[in-house]
């Protein structure tokens, strides 16, 4: 009998891995879901034979551009989730695992975690996975903390755009999206589960998840500080990355906006409701700087042009998975 047949060895009962997995497969659908619909509906608008000329005809010099700025950003994240591994890996390894990681994020959004197989491969190398997993969490959140705040300094500049994003309804309205409430309700959910994860640290009499937790009373002040300075850094070079290719798509738009709707776009497209941020991040392109006077196909374009930068860039993390499986 397999492990994922219906009835267990003691009196038949049923494996009790089955409705985890089928909580698991009805997320993803819900996932799925979302992205697609919200794909279909910017493409409708945008047109899709408009969106593939505008991508067309993107200067290959800035696209090029995009895709180092986008390498940059993966070596700086490189060296903050460095500080939290006590193990002496050099930084070229951990560099290699990041693009291991992107890879797998990129082409298996919502099927593979990239950050399962980097964690996976940093355990083969030092023996610790609590390390592994510690590591890995504190570098994604210091990340995530760092984009937060930069949305939150965004935000009063942004709040005139968001209160004007809206959609076309019928009877020829317009729906106003309430989009204004959407970064405070982030920012509380994110502060509450912070507590509850650090403070009350939740199953932490499990031994692994107690190990897991007590890196965090070792990493220093020092460490988590340059960690969010390091985060700075990606965010700005993320930021840069969109100018410089709204810069090949011609388009005409002030840096200091990108400043503002970059970090706004990408903490909706972090929130776990769709793969990978699929649909939600060109939907948000396409409201936000729709508000500027940016043409759907455009934004669309410019959206899509970030996202194949970065699978560019991360199709060198291939070439470093198929290194380590022949090693």
């Amino acid at each position: 009998m397999t492990p994922n047949s219906d009835t267990g060895g003691a009196g038949g009962k049923k494996a009790p891995t089955l409705p985890g997995a089928l909580k698991k497969a009805l997320l993803l659908v819900l996932k799925f879901s979302v992205s697609g619909t919200l794909l279909y509906l910017v493409l409708r608008r945008a047109g899709v034979q408009n969106v593939v000329h505008a991508i067309r005809g993107i200067n290959p010099a800035f696209f090029l551009a995009a895709v180092a700025l986008y390498f940059a950003g993966t070596f700086v994240s490189s060296i903050r989730w460095r500080l939290f591994v006590k193990s002496g890996m050099p930084l070229r390894k951990f560099f290699t695992l990041y693009l291991l990681g992107s890879f797998f994020s990129t082409f298996l959004p919502g099927l593979v975690g990239g950050d399962a197989f980097k964690g996976y491969y940093l355990y083969k190398k030092t023996g610790k996975m609590a390390e592994a997993m510690a590591s890995i969490f504190m570098d994604r959140y210091l990340g995530f903390v760092a984009l937060l705040i930069l949305a939150a300094l965004a935000y009063p500049l942004g709040l005139p755009y968001l209160r004007t994003v809206s959609l076309p309804a019928p009877g020829g309205h317009t729906a106003h999206l309430g989009l204004a409430w959407f970064l405070p309700l982030v920012l509380l959910a994110f502060l509450v589960f912070s507590l509850v994860f650090f403070k009350l640290r939740l199953f932490g009499r499990i031994r692994l998840l107690a190990d897991f937790y007590g890196y965090f009373d070792i990493y220093g002040r020092r460490s988590i500080v340059n960690g969010v300075l390091l985060s700075f850094g990606v965010q700005a070079l993320a930021i840069a990355a969109v100018y410089t290719l709204s810069r090949g798509l011609g388009m005409e738009v002030s840096l200091p906006l990108f400043f503002i709707f970059v970090p706004l776009i990408t903490t909706f497209a972090a929130v776990p409701v769709s793969i990978s941020g699929i649909g939600i991040r060109e939907a948000s392109f396409v409201l936000l700087f729709g508000s500027v006077g940016i043409a759907p196909r455009t934004a669309t374009a410019l959206s899509f042009a970030w996202f194949l930068s970065s699978a560019v860039a991360s199709l060198s993390g291939l070439y470093e998975y198929l290194k380590l499986k022949r090693g």
